[in-house]
């Protein structure tokens, strides 16, 4: 038995175990002389009490011994008390919950750097070291934080701040040659003002020579030929407009691929913005036939021209490009090809609208054979070519493939172009072109309105992918109700949908001449579209009578499409720029 230490003879000492809710103390001993039968037994704090052996002699003497009063908040522990929101004692933001080590319950303690009662809502304040001059810093270097604090130098002193390191110290200016400065400084202007003049050159030469660039190209294009024809005929072409490559670019947001509409083999087509808001649909062709030059503006001064409700209209274009940029009003309801084949929209083209579009397509295409200053084959007419816009209204468009006749001429040799399932089977035998190849791709696209069937499908036999041999030997057969769009057929439209199915059987006759013309087409379904509109005229009609609203019909059609009725038209169209532009494959 020594100081400090009690273990031996004469005295033990114990811990108390943690969680212990009470305790006995018994004291038991042998072999202890009669002088001193006494024993001693008492609880006190481990560290703040040192056994001495004195203690032993004068313990009598001693009335009270230091203790710590240990307690908690409650059973539970922190995990489990925070549970409960309204009960959680740690109500001080910057506190946090430790468990009690002696037994059951929490405490709470404001974070290091704050101080107060953490079981109040605002009870931990942060302790401002700086002040308390509790901290580490050299003087007048400590920064306080919230809960913290940093030491650092102010403004013109030097040093690390820590009271430990390099003190703080003023900062003593080394003395400047105010000559070496002035010279410097000149030196430095001289040197930006030179940068920004060189800059400000290189841009300028840049800017001349795009400019000079531009200009060339635009005589190679036939700028200077379309500005002169723009010029003599005044008012004729006042819809008619050249834009610069700046205003395209402002447009398409520099041709931004988010701008993109469709890509095909030979470009693509952007949506663009003009300056006044209007949408336009601008093409931008990969190649170009320097050859064709004169051809080509010859094609957008009359394709400009073209005023017709069902024809979409060419706005202008840009010839300050290598290949020339065209321009063309924006349709925003897709494609035919888009409503006859989506599911979804295809019960929403019923039969009535379906023969409107039959008969507003056959309109657009009798116009550009017959009412046009020079007749226009259209070459690529399909169900992606007609557009519609927010009203369902038919509108031909991508003239990429068209041409022009001579009027001297009915036919033209060319290359097979077109697109498989629409092509006149004719044209793949003589390579020769004329307005009833178009009527022969018209019929595809009759046939597919009645059906609802793709102009080439693999979900067919073999035999009958193409739709137009599926079509006419299924009228052969007589099975066209087999084959009819279910939700278009009612007890009182099948006389005029065999009728319909009749006239695309006659546009899609092998030969070319035993094919009606477009305007024939056109004047037959407007017949059948008046007959449905009164129907007292279907039992009991004369053939004189029938003769007779044939033939008023002709009239209203030549006065609609000849004066081409529409001041409104909402869309644009290629020109036939085969040779100079190629056109696209997407049906823009």
């Amino acid at each position: 038995m020594v100081n400090v230490s009690c273990i031996g003879v004469g005295c033990c000492q114990t811990p108390i175990p943690n969680g212990i809710k009470d305790f006995t103390v018994s004291v038991k001993h042998s072999n202890v002389s009669e002088f001193n039968p006494c024993s001693f037994a008492f609880v006190v704090e481990e560290k703040a009490y040192k056994f001495s052996t004195l203690d032993l002699q004068n313990m009598q003497d001693k009335r009270a011994f230091p203790l710590v009063l240990d307690w908690a908040v409650g059973k539970q522990t922190c995990k489990d008390a925070k549970k409960n929101t309204a009960g959680y004692a740690c109500k001080a933001t910057n506190s946090n919950c430790f468990n009690s080590k002696n037994g059951p319950g929490y405490l709470c303690n404001c974070f290091s750097g704050y101080q107060g009662n953490p079981y109040l809502f605002d009870g931990c304040q942060d302790i401002d070291e700086c002040k308390t001059r509790n901290h580490e810093c050299a003087d007048n270097a400590c920064v306080n934080h919230m809960g913290s604090y940093s030491c650092s130098c102010p403004m013109g002193y030097q040093g690390d701040g820590w009271r430990n390191g390099s003190s703080c110290t003023p900062v003593i200016p080394k003395p400047s040659n105010s000559k070496n400065i002035i010279i410097a400084l000149c030196i430095s202007i001289s040197l930006l003002v030179l940068l920004l003049g060189g800059s400000s050159v290189l841009l300028g030469l840049k800017r001349r020579k795009l400019i000079k660039l531009q200009e060339k190209y635009f005589q190679q294009n036939g700028g200077l030929m379309l500005q002169e024809h723009i010029l003599n005929h005044g008012r004729s072409m006042e819809t008619t407009k050249i834009f610069s490559n700046d205003e395209l670019k402002k447009a398409t947001n520099n041709y931004d691929e988010s701008r993109v509409l469709g890509k095909g083999g030979y470009g693509t087509v952007y949506k663009g913005v003009l300056s006044d808001n209007k949408d336009v649909a601008i093409k931008k062709s990969k190649i170009c036939d320097k050859s064709q030059i004169k051809q080509f503006i010859n094609e957008v001064i009359l394709l400009t021209q073209i005023n017709h409700r069902n024809v979409v209209k060419l706005i202008g274009c840009c010839l300050e490009t290598e290949v020339p940029l065209l321009v063309y009003e924006f349709i925003t309801n897709g494609t035919l090809s888009d409503h006859i084949h989506d599911r979804s929209r295809a019960s929403s083209l019923s039969w009535e609208r379906r023969l409107k579009i039959a008969i507003e397509i056959a309109r657009a295409l009798a116009y550009l054979h017959s009412e046009t200053s020079m007749p226009i084959i259209h070459r690529d007419v399909k169900s992606t070519n007609i557009l519609l816009d927010d009203n369902h209204t038919a509108k031909v468009a991508d003239f990429g493939a068209s041409r022009l006749i001579a009027l001297d001429q009915i036919e033209i040799t060319t290359l097979v172009q077109g697109t498989l399932g629409y092509l006149d089977p004719e044209y793949f035998q003589t390579g020769q072109l004329t307005e009833k190849s178009d009527v022969y791709s018209f019929g595809v696209v009759l046939a597919e309105l009645l059906t609802g069937e793709e102009a080439i499908s693999s979900n067919r036999p073999e035999s009958y992918k193409n739709l137009a041999m599926y079509f006419g030997s299924t009228l052969k057969e007589d099975h066209l109700l087999h084959i009819l769009e279910d939700h278009i057929v009612n007890e009182g439209n099948i006389e005029p949908i065999k009728e319909v199915a009749n006239l695309a059987k006659a546009c899609l006759r092998l030969r070319g001449e035993d094919r009606p013309t477009m305007m024939e087409v056109a004047m037959e379904l407007e017949g059948l579209r008046i007959m449905e509109k009164h129907p007292w005229g279907k039992d009991n009609q004369t053939t004189e009578e029938t003769e007779y609203l044939l033939n008023t019909t002709t009239l209203s059609l030549n006065i609609d499409i000849g004066a081409g009725s529409s001041v409104s038209v909402v869309s644009g169209h290629d020109s036939m720029i085969n040779q100079l532009v190629k056109p696209l494959d997407d049906g823009q």
